[in-house]
């Protein structure tokens, strides 16, 4: 009897011997989809695939002995292209998860293509909260910004500061739309007044009467309610009409570190903004920053190519624990294991896809504080996750994994 129950206990063992050592079957392939050429393309670009490219290069190069493939298509921010895109990457190509895409309509539209497939997709420089919300599916994610909680942080401090009458102008797109949308409540909510608001088109190179008219109306706050380089536009033109340096200020409701680096610190001292990280925060930080940089010609990664990082690693290390690359096993997993990175050290994946990693308060330096290029921001405080993220309750998402 017991010569019977040691051998029992020796197959037991061999055979978890031979699962841990399992091997996936195939390659992983993973793809990067995002603006490489056009209006965005400076936030998440070609850098996304840099990014994507260290986190590859830090998990060996393999999962379980099986390569990973890395594609990184364009989408050129057009939604046609990018649908089309992302049913080549899951269909054709055998893509395993496409990371970032980095326009919220285009995310909503590949949401739909992953929810039918069975496919992780983590939306990165994408910002509608509706990906988590009523939009959500079980295999996908949201890593870095939302609306809702962009919202949260920016307009209670201003308001708070006496910024108590608002105008926006916003891009013509499911983001500005979002944005507004949800700034405007929470600025009704603390007592505040929205003045109106203009729409322009993604990419257009003459906001002047979009401007004058956000001037004309007396509000305390002109919010600006677009991202990358139409925000890189609008504050240059802005600055032409002494908007943002009398007792009108201007409110940068979503920010990146090259976008101040485009327009320097003469034109951006002091403007504050929410990010989810600055390559010079902290040791772990800079030391990514400075990886990035060797192999993007000196420029330091914005917090939507930190972001892609942060996202590919943690799926890699999905696949590897789950041993396995179908979609919702491994969003699973990746909800189970908190993050390990620089980026989101210790946050976890909520039901919703939601990653709960909080924002930095960053300011932007005064010319003569900068000591070289890239020294631009200063860390003014943390927003944590927990006080700014929409609660799961709110958002109306039908797709829950683990059901609640």
């Amino acid at each position: 009897m017991k010569k019977l129950i040691r051998s029992v206990a020796a197959l037991l063992a061999m055979a978890a011997a031979g699962a841990a050592q399992a091997q996936i079957a195939r390659e992983v392939v993973i793809a990067n989809l995002n603006d490489k050429s056009s209006v965005f393309s400076d936030a998440g670009g070609i850098g996304g695939v840099v990014a994507a490219q260290l986190a590859i290069d830090d998990m060996g190069g393999k999962v379980r002995g099986q390569p990973i493939r890395l594609l990184g298509p364009d989408h050129q921010n057009k939604l046609d292209v990018g649908v089309s895109l992302a049913r080549q990457l899951y269909d054709q190509q055998g893509v395993d998860a496409i990371f970032d895409i980095g326009n919220s309509a285009i995310s909503l539209a590949v949401q739909e293509i992953a929810r039918e497939r069975g496919k992780v997709l983590v939306h990165v420089g994408s910002a509608t909260a509706d990906v988590f919300g009523k939009a959500c599916a079980p295999t996908a994610a949201m890593w870095l910004y939302d609306t809702y909680s962009l919202a949260q942080g920016i307009a209670k401090s201003i308001v708070a500061q006496g910024g108590d009458s608002w105008f926006f102008v916003t891009a013509d797109y499911a983001f500005g739309h979002a944005m507004e949308a949800e700034v405007s409540k929470i600025v009704k909510e603390a007592g505040g007044k929205v003045l109106g608001s203009v729409r322009h088109p993604v990419g257009t190179m003459d906001f002047s009467s979009f401007l004058l008219q956000a001037q004309a109306s007396g509000a305390k706050v002109i919010a600006l309610a677009n991202a990358s380089g139409d925000t890189v536009t609008s504050i240059k033109q802005a600055r032409e009409f002494k908007i943002g340096e009398g007792d009108q200020k201007l409110a940068v409701l979503i920010f990146y570190l090259t976008s101040v680096h485009a327009l320097g610190p003469e034109a951006t001292q002091g403007v504050q903004y929410l990010t989810d990280y600055y390559w010079d925060r902290d040791d772990a930080s800079r030391a990514f920053g400075k990886r990035f940089a060797e192999r993007s010609g000196g420029k330091m990664p914005t917090q939507a190519q930190a972001g892609v990082y942060s996202a590919v690693k943690h799926y890699l290390r999905a696949v590897e624990a789950a041993n396995s690359v179908d979609g919702l096993t491994v969003m699973r997993k990746m909800k189970e294991i908190p993050v390990d990175d620089f980026f989101a050290p210790g946050a976890r994946v909520r039901a919703d896809g939601r990653l709960m990693n909080g924002y930095w308060l960053a300011e932007v330096k005064k010319p003569a504080d900068v000591k070289q290029g890239w020294d631009l921001l200063t860390i003014k405080g943390r927003v944590k996750a927990e006080d700014v993220m929409r609660p799961i309750a709110d958002g109306g998402c039908t797709h829950l994994d683990p059901p609640q």
